[in-house]
């Protein structure tokens, strides 16, 4: 007999256990089901424990390469990569935990096991035993997230060949890697190997690093890994990756001519793919985009009645922050309560290299190329009396601003903890407050955020401390 439910989201994960809580908030029944674990790829081999790992790295960095900045040394300096892993995998279980504390408090059913549509309003779960359960839901929600996209030919082992997930998981250091993939995950992984002293070289195919972000960004991103002694290769295609007897060998091409890069391991880092099979979704009839992605509406609605997706599977912008509003948004239609209609071009986006990256909104190039005439506020790192005394002052805040109205329409900032100034756009972007706005708002001074204010008076024409 199938247990009822208003609400039965399938993935634990940002989106999904966002989602849950908040239909459970709106006085749903509500049931969860993963096949693995709470709190998905995130808490648990992803953004999470990388960030424990970064902060590990830097201060490795920090007694590798400056400790004669800050005045100490060391005779014998020995770093334990492994107590690093230890404490990322400690942060990781404590979130992990928490989420499933999260559910009991919020009366929400978890199921462990894999889902399966037998029809539009019911599931089947499998557990690990092969034990059956069927669910009954008047609203499913889909947050099954994405895997490694990986060619075929390219064979993970997760020993030499490895994803994010092996390579997040290992406590021992190859000597050298070669990195397929400049993204988030590419340079997150390069900055860490490259502190604990890893010779690293990046592969990317596209003309520069990080090639969604804003030009100068790339340029920037680039310089300061030159300096750590990272190797990168732009406008370079992967031809082929081999396991061999000692490490791999990655055969890469540009302008008709191969290199053979060898290494002891490699990180293929090129994207993701939706986990969208398996789930019976052809059967029930939702519509699936030719990447696999499930479609939605504004609303996170499927085409079919009381199907709805939300997260990394819906490929409208993967990033575990934009799941979980997306699942909150679902959740508030499915509750019939007041929400709002997501805009993924202004979302946040942070990547936690060193220096780390962090924008929202238009590049200068996007705003131009929209026919939008411009102002473009830019304010270095170096002059900024809070990055001088942290030692971190690479880097610069870049406002991009319509010049007629003042609107701002995106900002582009490298350098030290810019994913924490984030919030201040975002929110002056919502609030459609103008450059002009922002550069009158008083900033504690000393302050990293002084650099913001100064960006928005350079927009305003009245720059002060350049």
């Amino acid at each position: 007999m199938a247990e009822n439910f208003d609400v039965v989201v399938i993935g634990a994960g940002p989106a999904g256990y966002v989602a849950a809580i908040r239909a459970a908030q709106l006085k749903q029944k509500v049931a969860i089901v993963d096949k693995q674990w709470m709190g998905g790829v995130c808490l648990n081999v992803g953004c999470i424990p990388s960030k424990s790992l970064l902060k590990n790295a830097e201060v490795a960095h920090t007694l590798r390469e400056r400790s004669k900045d800050f005045g100490f040394s060391f005779d014998n300096l020995k770093l334990d990569y492994s107590v690093a892993v230890k404490r990322s995998r400690q942060n990781s279980d404590r979130l992990t935990k928490g989420v499933g504390f999260l559910m009991k408090k919020n009366n929400i059913a978890v199921f462990m096991g894999e889902a399966k549509f037998k029809t539009k309003d019911t599931l089947n779960v499998t557990d690990k035993e092969g034990k059956v359960t069927e669910l009954k839901a008047k609203n499913i929600i889909l947050a099954t997230g994405a895997s490694a996209m990986v060619p075929p030919a390219w064979k993970v082992d997760g020993e030499k060949v490895v994803t994010y997930w092996e390579a997040i998981l290992q406590d021992k250091l190859p000597k050298s890697v070669v990195v397929i993939g400049s993204g988030a995950i590419g340079v997150e992984f390069s900055t860490i190997w490259s502190a604990y002293g890893v010779d690293v070289t990046i592969v990317e195919m596209l003309p520069r690093v990080v090639p969604l972000e804003d030009e100068e960004v790339s340029k920037e991103l680039e310089k300061e890994f030159k300096k750590r002694g990272i190797k990168i290769m732009t406008s370079h295609k992967v031809e082929s990756v081999e396991a061999t007897k000692t490490g791999v060998q990655v055969k890469v091409s540009a302008g008709g001519k191969e290199t053979v890069l060898e290494a002891d391991q490699a990180l293929v880092a090129i994207g993701f793919r939706p986990n969208s099979k398996g789930l019976g979704l052809e059967e029930v009839g939702v519509k699936i985009s030719e990447r696999g992605f499930v479609e939605v509406d504004e609303k996170m609605q499927t085409n079919v009645p009381g199907i709805w997706a939300v997260g990394d599977v819906t490929g409208k912008l993967m990033l575990a922050h934009v799941g979980s509003t997306m699942g909150i948004v679902a959740a508030e239609h499915i509750g019939g309560h007041e929400t709002v209609t997501l805009d993924y071009e202004m979302m946040p986006r942070a990547t936690y290299s060193y220096p780390q990256v962090a924008s929202f909104g238009l590049t200068e190039a996007q705003a131009k190329e929209r026919g939008h005439e411009i102002k473009v506020g830019r304010f270095p790192f170096q002059p900024n009396g809070k990055a001088l005394g942290m030692g971190d002052y690479a880097g610069f805040v870049k406002i991009v601003v319509d010049a007629k109205y003042g609107e701002i329409l995106g900002a582009h900032m490298i350098g030290p903890e810019v994913t924490e100034l984030l919030p201040e756009l975002t929110l002056a972007h919502m609030m459609e407050l103008t450059a002009h706005e922002i550069a009158r708002n008083v900033h504690a001074h000393p302050t990293l955020s002084e650099a913001i204010m100064e960006a928005a008076h350079g927009a305003d024409g009245n720059p002060i401390h350049i």
